[in-house]
Protein backbone atom coordinates (compact mmCIF):
# COMPACT_ATOMS: atom_id res chain seq x y z
CA UNK A 1 0.00 0.00 0.00
CA UNK A 2 2.80 2.44 0.81
CA UNK A 3 4.72 1.64 -2.40
CA UNK A 4 1.73 2.83 -4.43
CA UNK A 5 -0.37 4.85 -1.99
CA UNK A 6 -4.01 5.49 -2.80
CA UNK A 7 -5.35 8.99 -3.28
CA UNK A 8 -6.17 10.44 0.13
CA UNK A 9 -8.42 13.36 0.97
CA UNK A 10 -8.86 15.34 4.16
CA UNK A 11 -9.82 18.85 5.21
CA UNK A 12 -8.06 21.68 6.97
CA UNK A 13 -10.26 20.94 10.00
CA UNK A 14 -8.75 17.46 10.32
CA UNK A 15 -5.25 18.91 9.93
CA UNK A 16 -6.11 21.45 12.64
CA UNK A 17 -7.33 18.67 14.96
CA UNK A 18 -4.10 16.72 14.38
CA UNK A 19 -1.96 19.79 14.99
CA UNK A 20 -3.83 20.53 18.24
CA UNK A 21 -3.43 16.91 19.38
CA UNK A 22 0.34 17.02 18.93
CA UNK A 23 0.51 20.45 20.58
CA UNK A 24 -1.41 19.23 23.67
CA UNK A 25 0.17 15.79 23.85
CA UNK A 26 3.75 16.80 23.06
CA UNK A 27 4.90 20.30 22.13
CA UNK A 28 5.12 22.97 19.40
CA UNK A 29 7.99 21.17 17.68
CA UNK A 30 6.03 17.95 17.22
CA UNK A 31 2.96 19.90 16.14
CA UNK A 32 5.02 21.62 13.43
CA UNK A 33 6.53 18.28 12.41
CA UNK A 34 2.99 16.96 11.95
CA UNK A 35 2.16 19.92 9.68
CA UNK A 36 5.33 19.32 7.67
CA UNK A 37 4.43 15.66 7.28
CA UNK A 38 0.98 16.52 5.89
CA UNK A 39 2.57 19.00 3.47
CA UNK A 40 4.97 16.33 2.21
CA UNK A 41 2.32 13.65 1.69
CA UNK A 42 1.97 13.78 -2.09
CA UNK A 43 -1.08 11.51 -2.37
CA UNK A 44 -2.89 13.71 0.20
CA UNK A 45 -5.36 16.28 -1.12
CA UNK A 46 -6.72 18.87 1.30
CA UNK A 47 -10.29 19.57 0.21
CA UNK A 48 -11.48 23.15 -0.05
CA UNK A 49 -14.19 23.97 2.47
CA UNK A 50 -16.54 26.78 1.61
CA UNK A 51 -20.01 27.92 2.61
CA UNK A 52 -21.84 25.01 0.97
CA UNK A 53 -19.60 22.45 2.66
CA UNK A 54 -20.11 24.22 5.98
CA UNK A 55 -23.88 24.02 5.49
CA UNK A 56 -23.57 20.33 4.63
CA UNK A 57 -21.58 19.73 7.81
CA UNK A 58 -24.19 21.59 9.87
CA UNK A 59 -26.91 19.42 8.31
CA UNK A 60 -24.93 16.29 9.24
CA UNK A 61 -24.60 17.57 12.82
CA UNK A 62 -28.36 17.99 12.97
CA UNK A 63 -29.03 14.61 11.33
CA UNK A 64 -26.78 12.85 13.83
CA UNK A 65 -27.59 15.05 16.84
CA UNK A 66 -27.65 11.93 19.03
CA UNK A 67 -23.89 11.50 18.40
CA UNK A 68 -20.95 13.46 19.81
CA UNK A 69 -19.69 14.58 16.40
CA UNK A 70 -17.14 17.31 15.96
CA UNK A 71 -17.52 19.77 13.12
CA UNK A 72 -14.57 18.01 11.46
CA UNK A 73 -16.42 14.66 11.72
CA UNK A 74 -19.59 16.15 10.24
CA UNK A 75 -17.65 17.76 7.41
CA UNK A 76 -16.06 14.40 6.65
CA UNK A 77 -19.46 12.71 6.55
CA UNK A 78 -20.78 15.40 4.22
CA UNK A 79 -17.79 15.27 1.85
CA UNK A 80 -17.81 11.47 1.71
CA UNK A 81 -21.50 11.53 0.78
CA UNK A 82 -20.96 14.25 -1.82
CA UNK A 83 -17.99 12.45 -3.40
CA UNK A 84 -19.48 8.96 -3.21
CA UNK A 85 -16.68 7.70 -0.98
CA UNK A 86 -17.01 4.01 -0.15
CA UNK A 87 -13.94 3.47 2.07
CA UNK A 88 -12.55 5.62 4.88
CA UNK A 89 -9.23 5.15 6.64
CA UNK A 90 -10.01 6.34 10.15
CA UNK A 91 -10.09 5.13 13.73
CA UNK A 92 -13.14 7.33 14.38
CA UNK A 93 -16.24 5.14 14.28
CA UNK A 94 -18.39 8.23 13.64
CA UNK A 95 -17.12 8.34 10.07
CA UNK A 96 -18.93 5.07 9.41
CA UNK A 97 -22.35 6.41 10.42
CA UNK A 98 -23.54 6.67 6.82
CA UNK A 99 -22.41 3.16 5.91
CA UNK A 100 -18.96 4.04 4.56
CA UNK A 101 -16.65 1.10 5.19
CA UNK A 102 -13.92 1.87 7.75
CA UNK A 103 -10.59 0.24 6.92
CA UNK A 104 -9.72 0.10 10.62
CA UNK A 105 -12.52 -2.45 11.14
CA UNK A 106 -11.04 -4.88 8.62
CA UNK A 107 -8.67 -7.66 9.59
Amino acid sequence: MFATPPALITTALVIAEGHAWFLRRYDRTRALQFLSMTEDMTPLHIAFVGASEQRGAAAALRRFSDQDLTLADALGLHLMRERGTSVCWSTDFHLGLTGVRLVINER
